[in-house]
């Protein structure tokens, strides 16, 4: 593995408007490393992973996402350091008036690539990466949940990130479609790319064990053990 952490947090405290939700956060994770962000709700799972795509401001500490210090950031490079990162949400976030390519094509075009070939061909290595080579003439009424959450993964890995922040990505999906997109995404970090899973899903962390970070009262344990049986 890389000696160079993608995120590297230090002394962290996380608000969320005044309200101290995290205080004293130390946590790295390196590169091609697959990690579980648990805890009960309200324990700042959430707010931690804004926190690291800057939606919330780093007031208090140290944090280093993606060669980004994200005290010093300015409100004028984020849209950079967000093209460092893949954001895969519970909900998917598609747009419905338009195909899974022309979804693919709008993030894109919105990030500064104007060579349509260029765009065509990225779109059908992502699309290929999560199995959905035939169905980006789809819209994603058409598709199933899981189909709709393959191509959410798809999308947050169209400017090849460096980090997939994942917030509880399987909230929605069966247990056998849940299990398809955790091995999706321990793929994805075999090939390199840090991912961290924020889940309630305790039946997963059991078949798919990993290193666990959990928030709890107010703190951050990272771990690099698994969870205990």
């Amino acid at each position: 593995m890389n000696a160079e952490p993608t995120i590297l947090l230090e002394q962290l405290s996380v608000f969320q408007r005044k309200n101290l939700v995290l205080a004293n956060v130390n946590l790295e994770i390196r590169k091609g490393e697959f990690a579980y962000l648990i805890g009960k709700t309200g324990s700042g799972k959430s707010s931690l992973l804004k926190t690291l795509y800057a939606e919330l401001p780093v007031l208090v500490g140290k944090a280093t996402v993606a060669g980004y210090d994200l005290q010093q950031l300015k409100r004028k490079d984020i849209p950079y350091l967000r093209r460092r990162l893949g954001i895969v949400f519970q909900d998917f976030q598609l747009l419905e008036d338009r195909s899974v390519s022309e979804n693919l094509t709008f993030v894109l075009r919105a990030t500064g690539w104007k060579d349509t070939k260029a765009i065509e061909l990225r779109i059908q290595e992502v699309l290929h990466e999560v199995g959905l080579f035939t169905k980006g003439y789809k819209f994603p009424h058409q598709l199933s949940g899981g189909e709709q959450q393959r191509v959410a993964i798809a999308r947050a890995l169209l400017n090849q990130p460096e980090i997939i922040l994942a917030d509880e990505p399987t909230g929605n999906l069966d247990p056998e479609t849940s299990n398809g997109i955790l091995r999706l995404l321990m793929s994805i970090s075999e090939n390199g790319q840090a991912v961290l899973m924020a889940t309630h899903n305790y039946n997963l962390i059991h078949k798919f064990p990993a290193r666990i970070i959990k928030c709890e009262e107010g703190a951050v344990i990272a771990s690099a053990n698994q969870l205990e049986k």
